[in-house]
């Protein structure tokens, strides 16, 4: 299980721009490194929002922020033109990202159990080394949280 202390685990990952994007990118600065289930969902769509409205503020403080799903570059790239995000979104189809850091998981919805996407934040400190870990998001205030341990970091 990835958690505070241990080394982030290494990736690289298509981009909605059609670039890449890989952990080494943000050496010497933190990241907020966040996992969603699905582009254009409800709870998605408010998250990617919230950390778009306080990307500034992120920067000012010192960090990055990168979101992360299943969804393909394309998709991405829709979803950051419908809700204008500012924030940056990576592909990660075959999901080996998204396991390295523990956070494909087993859900339960209606009895019925399946795998997929935990809400999942990491803070990845200027030495690759992750700093906080927030599992199992909820997405009311979750952003504030986590600007707030940026800055506590900064």
């Amino acid at each position: 299980m990835t958690e505070a202390g241990k080394k982030a685990p290494n990736f690289s990952l298509p981009t909605e721009d059609g670039g890449k994007v890989s952990l080494k990118d943000f050496m010497g600065q933190m990241l907020v490194l966040y996992f969603y289930p699905k582009d254009d969902t409800s709870g998605c769509t408010k998250e990617a929002i919230g950390f778009s409205e306080m990307l500034g503020a992120f920067k000012k403080a010192g960090a990055n922020v990168l979101g992360v799903s299943k969804d393909t570059p394309e998709k991405h790239a829709k979803f950051r033109a419908k809700h204008e995000l500012t924030v940056p979104l990576a592909s990660d189809e075959d999901g080996k990202v998204i396991e390295a850091y523990g956070s494909w998981v087993e859900k339960n919805m209606y009895g019925k159990k399946y795998m997929g996407i935990e809400r999942s934040t990491f803070l990845i400190g200027p030495d690759g080394k992750i700093l906080e870990v927030w599992r199992k998001v909820r997405v009311p205030g979750h952003v504030e949280k986590v600007l707030d341990a940026v800055k506590a970091h900064g």
